[in-house]
């Protein structure tokens, strides 16, 4: 195992200070290891801190690592569609703080959190939600946001432990957030809206800042 990655203790402040600065996850779907350096300085000079690279991308493991290596440890970088407990293991190996799922599988969840990783799970109703949680989830990623409208996560927050951060992901563009924001999300992950496979590095920073002037902009 990396020993650089910081302590679960740490990884959590350092969560929740990214949570307050910036709540916005860049997903790099379709992202190359020989792009991954470029793209996550554009990212982070942006004011991203929150950086993942699902695992259907070529080589993600090679680019995740590269990430890590290339960025600053207040980024905090992992891998999305992580569907393995062996795939929670290699992120381990490679030093990466985040494990983002599609799904709300207790035992992905459980490794990750056994590891010392921050683990955001993918879930769309109470059952996975509160399931999710039991297991040691640090968030929940609210997917696809497409299904879940900012009313049914208002109404499943309305049920949740006080302090449940929802982070609505699918769809989502810099005119789409306020509506989740006034229901109570947390945050947002951002995929195509963000980063297409192949962009160049000075497009992604010119939608990163568009995002940041867009999360700015919500009433507070």
């Amino acid at each position: 195992m990396n020993t650089n990655t910081p302590p679960p203790d740490a990884l959590r402040s350092a969560f929740d200070r990214a949570l307050r600065e910036l709540p916005l996850v860049a997903i790099l779907r379709g992202l190359r290891p020989e792009e991954a350096e470029a793209v996550g300085t554009a990212l982070y000079e942006a004011g991203f801190r929150l950086i993942e690279v699902p695992l259907n991308s070529p080589e993600p493991f090679d680019s995740i690592g590269r990430l890590r290596r290339a960025l600053p440890h207040d980024a905090l970088v992992g891998a999305g569609t992580v569907l393995e407990v062996a795939q929670v293991v290699r992120l381990a190996e490679i030093g990466a703080e985040l494990v983002v799922m599609p799904h709300a599988d207790t035992s992905v969840i459980r490794a990750a959190k056994g590891v010392g990783r921050l683990c955001l799970p993918g879930v769309a109703t109470p059952t996975e939600a509160f399931a999710a949680l039991a297991a040691g989830a640090d968030a929940l990623k609210l997917f696809p946001a497409e299904l879940v409208t900012p009313a049914v996560m208002k109404a499943m927050r309305a049920v949740l432990p006080r302090g449940t951060r929802m982070l609505p992901v699918g769809g989502i563009a810099p005119d789409t957030m306020a509506p989740y924001v006034a229901a109570g999300a947390a945050g947002f992950g951002l995929g195509s809206a963000l980063y297409a496979p192949g962009m160049p590095p000075d497009e992604v920073a010119r939608r990163a800042r568009d995002f940041v002037s867009a999360w700015r902009a919500l009433p507070g």
